[in-house]
Parts: C-alpha cells; structure tokens; sequence
C-alpha cells in the first residue's frame, strides 16, 4: 500500500493571484489549479460584455461579492442578474457570456471543478462554423 503524504494547506491573497484565462471583457486572476480543482476570481469592468465562452467538462460556481453580473447562455432568450450574495452554477459545457449593466465593476470568486480546459473561447451561438462560411 502506497501512502501519499500530505500536502501543506496554503493561504493565499492578493498578491498572489496570477491573471490566466482571458475572455474579451473580463479580467480572470487563478488563485490555484489543482487535478479536478481550480479558485480563482473575476473581474468585470462597468459596461463591459465578454466574449461567448465555454469551461469545457469544468462545472463552474460563481459567488458574486460585489455589483452585477449579467448572465446570457445558450438555449435560453434573454438573461440572469445575479447580484452580491448570490451564487451561480455554470455547468459544464454550457456557451455563455457574462456582462456588467452598472456602472461599478463587479467582483465574482470561481471554483470549477472537473479538470478540463478552464476557459474555450467560442463564436456566438447561431454563428457558423469556420468550415460552414463561404
């Protein structure tokens, strides 16, 4: 039998967050990425809108601390707001974009849990796809 030890448990600020995972509109920082775990957090500026994206097999929670963040997915007309308190489940494959109607930025704490690619970058739903165009 093969025991592993232990791994020391870390704290981390500020500081030590590093920008990953860019999406037009919104300004990621990874806190870490573990096998099967990823922390981190979001930042959107006021008016701005990210691109369409996916996490891949990632399931992805959200907890807003502050402001607005507007939700637009996929199979569904028109969007979600969640505001400071709530918290969001993105789940796994899902194309979506997020926004910021206010005028303040909003700030948001990600957990994805799954291993796959954190964050794939995609064209809008109903757009074709690169072989499709003429």
């Amino acid at each position: 039998m093969s025991l592993e030890l232990p791994r020391p448990v870390r704290v981390l600020g500020p500081a030590d967050l590093v920008p990953t995972d860019p999406t037009p509109g919104m300004s990621r920082e990874r806190a870490f990425e573990v096998p099967l775990l990823w922390a981190g957090q979001v930042e959107t500026a006021p008016g701005a809108v990210s691109g369409w994206h996916h996490h891949e097999r990632n399931e992805t929670s959200l907890y807003v601390v502050r402001g607005v963040l507007r939700l637009e997915f996929e199979g569904y007309d028109g969007w979600l707001d969640a505001v400071a308190g709530d918290f969001v489940h993105v789940p796994a494959w899902t194309v979506h974009r997020e926004s910021n109607p206010t005028g303040q930025p909003s700030l948001a704490v990600i957990a994805r849990a799954g291993g796959g690619v954190p964050t794939v970058n995609v064209s809008p739903p109903g757009d074709p796809a690169p072989d499709d165009r003429a």
